[in-house]
């Protein structure tokens, strides 16, 4: 191993390539699970960081209603995020079914 002294100075290093967004693979296509577990992990980590925030509000001020809409504004944040990662809605479809589009402007019915 080197050392910072002793590294050879001949190269500079670069950083590696990451994708965009976590669960979005380096080739483009985003791959449906880990896209899928990326969604499910910033909602319910959203509906747990603000319902504990909430918790602790409630128990600050003595209510008992902050605790719920923090849980709603984690969920809506933890979305939010997902979507604006390009989790949620992919840029193509995958099974190439182009029914859900409708027809096309030159088709006759």
């Amino acid at each position: 191993m080197f050392n910072r002294k002793e590294r050879p100075a001949d190269k500079p290093r670069t950083p590696e390539k990451t994708s965009g967004a976590p669960g979005v693979s380096d080739n483009g296509r985003d791959g449906g699970y880990n896209a899928g577990i990326a969604v499910f992990s910033y909602i319910v980590g959203g509906i747990l960081v603000w319902s504990l925030i909430g918790w602790g509000l409630d128990n600050l001020w003595g209510t008992r209603w902050i605790v719920l809409a923090g849980a709603l504004l984690g969920a809506a944040g933890g979305f939010y995020l997902s979507h604006m990662h390009g989790l949620t809605s992919p840029d193509k479809s995958a099974g190439g079914d182009n029914a859900a589009r409708g027809p096309s402007q030159g088709e006759e019915q």
